[in-house]
Order: structure tokens, then sequence, then C-alpha cells
């Protein structure tokens, strides 16, 4: 199936036509890639072509969603970098904590290496109105992104 196509029932898909005319109109526009001339200059017969050159000047032009290997990688070395700047005092634990938790941890379905700083997340937001002691969450989170830094280090250099 074609990128243009993704997550779209046939009777959403843009036609060809539309296809061409959204060329002609990136073209009018200064956009530039290798394929949009092709794209935008098919003839009413060529149309069929369409999807394929479109998809092409998506790929060109860098605008197809990535791959989702590529993006848990990415989630990976986001939670990575979060940690490395928590324990190098350049962001607060508990911001960090929460971007681990939410952006990372959540999206990677919860896996044991992120654990510890999601159960930390987790316990800032106590029921009934229950405080926790930030400060000591700080230093917890900062520990655990330590340890979390360093297994990660640990496993890369076992591969």
């Amino acid at each position: 199936m074609a990128a243009a196509d993704l997550a779209m029932e046939p009777w959403q898909r843009p036609s060809d036509d539309y296809l061409v005319q959204l060329g002609l109109d990136a073209l009018m526009a200064g956009i530039e890639s290798p394929s949009l001339p092709l794209l935008a200059g098919l003839a009413r017969g060529e149309y069929p072509q369409a999807r394929e050159l479109f998809d092409l000047v998506l790929e060109e032009l860098g605008l197809l969603p990535p791959a989702s290997e590529d993006l848990a990688k990415a989630r990976w070395t986001a939670a990575q970098w979060w940690a490395g700047r928590i324990v190098a005092c350049q962001l607060d634990p508990v911001h960090g904590a929460k971007l681990i938790h939410e952006e990372a941890a959540a999206e990677l379905d919860y896996p044991d290496a992120l654990q510890p700083i999601v159960d930390l997340a987790r316990a800032l937001d106590l029921p009934n109105g229950q405080r926790p002691d930030r400060q000591r969450i700080r230093d917890r989170v900062t520990s655990a992104a330590r340890d979390f830094l360093a297994t990660q280090a640990h496993q890369k250099h076992s591969l």
C-alpha cells in the first residue's frame, strides 16, 4: 500500500488528479524535489502513476512517517538523553521523569529498563491530595536515571 494511502479507507484517499494538482501547487510554491516535476507534469492518461510518484516525492522531501522501528529507537534515544540531562542537573528530575514516562516508556509499552523512573513519575500523582516528598523523589529519579544510563552503557559495550 502506498504511503499516501496509510490508514485511509479507499473512499478517503485523494484522487490521482488531486495528487497531480498537489504536485503543481508544490512546484508553484517553490518546493524542489527530483520527482516533483514528473508528478506535476503527468498527462491525464498517466494519472495512474500519480500515487507512486507522490510517494517518491514524499520520500525525497523526508515527509514520510518514520517506521515503527525507527520511532522506537528514537524514543529510547530520547529517554537516554533525558536521563543524561537529569544526571547532569540540566533537567528537573520531576519533569524529566514525566517526560520519560509519557513520551518514551508509555509508547514503548513500559519496558523493564524504564520501570523505576516510571514508578517514580507515577508516585508524583498520589490520590486523595497526598503530597509526595518532591525532594526525595528528585533524588530517587536522579539515582534511577544514573542506573538506567549505566545499564544502557553496559549493554552497548556487551554487544
